[in-house]
């Protein structure tokens, strides 16, 4: 099955990518307490948002495309 969305063309994912380099370059300015905490909870998080996109455009329906895209937001929240 093809995907039914090319992600890299789509302006939320490219977003989600910004929004990625974003967050590497200010949580390198954290304390080195804050490593294995706030810092990589903030990437991990950030990371998942062009992630769950990119997947939910190989999903066969928009309904589960949209799904993705809402793990997409609610990690944009975390």
């Amino acid at each position: 099955m093809a995907a039914r969305h090319n992600f890299r063309k789509l302006t939320i994912w490219k977003e989600g990518i910004s929004i990625v380099k974003d967050t590497y370059t200010t949580t390198k300015t954290f304390p080195k307490s804050e490593i294995y905490a706030l810092s990589n909870q903030m990437q991990r998080c950030s990371i998942s948002i062009p992630s769950n996109i990119a997947e939910g455009t190989s999903k066969g329906t928009d309904k589960h495309f949209t799904q993705y895209l809402e793990t997409a937001l609610r990690a944009a929240f975390e």
